[in-house]
């Protein structure tokens, strides 16, 4: 299957289950943090989505730090559809919006730096990123043991 049957827009909240399970598909493995559908619900408006049909098959969302400053997270893509380039139009939709919206700087927390460097990030140090850390890394169950790695693009 090639990318060009797959769309990328914006999600709609009748996608919030689907994006629920792939999330937590990740989450099973230890790789992502789990995602109930209440809480995709709450924050629909920042996520993007690549579906086929009607099914989703990856997904991404955004969340403001500072009016300059915003991270690219809960990325996934269906294992079936991994290595299509669909990560790839995640982000650019992602970063498109961001830079609508006046944001200079973009960041995720990965365990896939590989992938985030092959879209122009650039691994950095996790305390670039004090409002991460305050804001949801604290409450993250994984605190004592993060294993994920910081990139930054200026956009």
């Amino acid at each position: 299957m090639s990318s060009d049957k797959i769309e990328v827009r914006s999600a709609h909240l009748s996608d919030a289950k689907q994006i629920s399970r792939l999330i937590n598909t990740f989450a099973a493995r230890d790789i992502m943090l789990p995602r109930e559908e209440e809480a995709i619900i709450e924050r629909i408006r920042s996520f993007v989505v690549a579906v086929m049909g009607d099914t989703v098959v990856g997904c991404c969302a955004v969340a403001f730090f500072t009016a300059e400053l915003a991270e690219i997270r809960s990325l996934a893509v269906d294992s079936d559809f991994q290595s299509k380039g669909i990560g790839r139009l995640l982000v650019s939709k992602a970063e498109e919006i961001l830079r609508s919206e006046g944001v200079k700087q973009a960041f995720a927390l990965t365990l896939r730096a590989d992938f985030f460097h092959h879209i122009g990030y650039e691994i950095v140090e996790k305390t670039r990123f004090p409002q991460k850390i305050w804001r949801d890394c604290l409450n993250c169950p994984k605190i004592m043991r993060c294993d994920e790695i910081a990139v930054a693009k200026n956009l």
